[in-house]
Formats: C-alpha cells, sequence, structure tokens
C-alpha cells in the first residue's frame, strides 16, 4: 500500500483526488437544483415540504448524505492543502506576463472561491438544515379533495405543531362533506419564504452563488484534464457543459430562488 501513499500524496495524486470529488459534487448540484425547483410550484409549498420529508427520511438518501458531507469537507481541506503547497513553492508571485499573470483570474483564486463557497455551505446548512433536523418548525396542513383533487392550505396552529413527533403525518377524513386526504407536514416552505426577505441574506446567496459559478467554470474543465479527457473531439462539448450549465445556468436558477421570494 506504500504505492498508493506516495501517489496520492504526489502532486498528479493529490489533483486526481480534487478532479474526481469535484464532478462528484457537480453531479449533486444538479440533483439539488433539480429538487429545490419544487420552491416555484403554486401550491401552498406541498411539492417542497413533501420532497423534504423525503430527503431526509430515505435510508439511502440519509446514506449518501453521510457520504456527500464528507466528500464536500474532504474536497474543501484538501484543496487548501494544495493551495497552501502551491504558495510555499512558490512563495514569490510572478512578475512577468506569460506567468500567473496572464492566467485567468478564477484558476488564481481557486483557494478563495473554495473557502468563499465553504463558508456559504456552513450557513445555507445552519440556516436550513439544522433548523428542520433539530429545531421547532411550524407544520402546515393540506387538504385534498379526493374527488375534484383540488388542494387547500393553512397553518398549523402552534399547540399542534408541539405534539406532532414527525416530520408528516397523511390520513383521510370525510369533513365538510367529502372525501379529503389531509396531510401534515413540517413547513421548510415557509421557513425559506421567510428567510429570503431579509436583504442581506439573499445578498449572502448571491456571492454565494457568484464563488460557484467562477470556481465551476474554470473547476469543471480542470477536472477532465487532469483525469486526461483533453482533444479537440470533447473540448467545446466539456467547455459548453462547465461554462454554460455548470457555470452559469445552475448558479442562476440558484439564485433565483431567494430573488423569487424577495421580489414576490
Amino acid at each position: 500500500m506504500n504505492w498508493l501513499s506516495a501517489f496520492l500524496n504526489s502532486s498528479i495524486g493529490k489533483k486526481l483526488l480534487m478532479a474526481l470529488t469535484g464532478l462528484f459534487l457537480c453531479t449533486f448540484l444538479l440533483v439539488h437544483m433539480t429538487g429545490n425547483l419544487q420552491l416555484f410550484k403554486d401550491d401552498g409549498g406541498y411539492a417542497f415540504n413533501t420532497y423534504t420529508v423525503f430527503m431526509t427520511t430515505s435510508p439511502l438518501i440519509k446514506t449518501i448524505s453521510y457520504g456527500l458531507y464528507f466528500i464536500i469537507l474532504f474536497h474543501a481541506v484538501w484543496g487548501i492543502s494544495i493551495g497552501l503547497a502551491n504558495k510555499k513553492a512558490r512563495p514569490v508571485s510572478y512578475q512577468v506576463p506569460g506567468g500567473n499573470a496572464s492566467s485567468k483570474w478564477a484558476s488564481r483564486n481557486m483557494g478563495i472561491l473554495g473557502t468563499l463557497i465553504l463558508a456559504f455551505i456552513v450557513l445555507h446548512m445552519s440556516g436550513f438544515w439544522a433548523k428542520y433536523k433539530f429545531g421547532e418548525l411550524p407544520y402546515k396542513q393540506y387538504m385534498r379533495n379526493m374527488v375534484t383533487n383540488e388542494m387547500s392550505s393553512d397553518t398549523v396552529n402552534a399547540q399542534l405543531s408541539s405534539k406532532l413527533g414527525t416530520t408528516m403525518e397523511t390520513f383521510k377524513t370525510s369533513e365538510m362533506g367529502g372525501m379529503y386526504e389531509v396531510t401534515l407536514v413540517k413547513d421548510m416552505y415557509g421557513t425559506v419564504k421567510m428567510a429570503f426577505q431579509e436583504w442581506w441574506i439573499v445578498l449572502l446567496y448571491l456571492i454565494g452563488m457568484a464563488a460557484i459559478s467562477f470556481h465551476l467554470i474554470h473547476g469543471f474543465k480542470s477536472a477532465f484534464q487532469t483525469l486526461g479527457v483533453h482533444h479537440s473531439k470533447y473540448n467545446n462539448l466539456i467547455n459548453f457543459i462547465g461554462v454554460g450549465i455548470f457555470g452559469i445556468l445552475i448558479p442562476i436558477v440558484f439564485a433565483a430562488m431567494p430573488l423569487y421570494f424577495f421580489l414576490t
């Protein structure tokens, strides 16, 4: 195993781990964005609230999440260690064009961007994930008419909310002369909506998305170069996916979420 340890501690080995973990996090970002699109549904938060329950109670998703947390921390710490090693190896910056001065801004500041992203993730997790898992969120009641499929919603009073011990409860009732499916669920949608009424939280999210954008514009292409996928046949496609989708489209969609609630 000495050869493996030596390889992983080499410059190439470190870059390879950064590339693989980075591409995995790109996949997660795409999945996370797709799920969060439920926020835009005009259903009083039903789709997003039930989606949140699935993402926090599914044994498979929970297992993947633990691996995800580790990879996020590993990618961040490993990236910082690489940046410090590069700084130590070259304590004096290039002073002539053709060296550091000619490289793109994002490639020269990946460490700074990564640190900003890590700080954003901590803010995001403490503001939403931690509240959902360990805080006392209010519940919301959804009543779906089982004949017409019409949906109505209402906030559950605080006394009942304090008695509910699960993230979601569903039952059927024949109140009001019809058959209804009633869903009582933790109102994460309301928590998100309330948080994004604050301009400073919205601003921090926009800064975080800008950091992710610049980080991915350079990092996505760099990861494929590290993996040896660098050919004129594929470069245009890789650049399009890295810049157009991960560097621009996905950050814009994420940024649209806080702006949507703040402006409406």
